[in-house]
């Protein structure tokens, strides 16, 4: 999808997401983006937090830098 926004890059190699692309994808400060190549073009895609035990992405929470969901929280305890 074109979307017709243009961006140039900084002299650090930045660019800056539009605020109405972020609003789009739910993306906010501290997000993490993974980028990646599929033939000539540049994906840029949010990470969805998943849950180190059985990869659920329901209800994931950060437990010392490793994700865990609901489910296997409610089993560890």
């Amino acid at each position: 999808m074109d979307t017709g926004m243009v961006r140039k890059i900084d002299d650090l190699g930045r660019i800056v997401v539009p605020a109405e692309t972020r609003r789009l994808f739910n993306i906010r400060e501290g997000d993490e983006l993974a980028i990646s190549i599929d033939g000539d073009a540049i994906i840029i895609r949010k990470l969805e937090a998943t849950c180190t035990f059985c990869g659920s992405t329901k209800d994931v929470a950060s437990y010392k830098g490793k994700g865990l969901c609901l489910s296997c929280r409610r089993e560890l305890t």
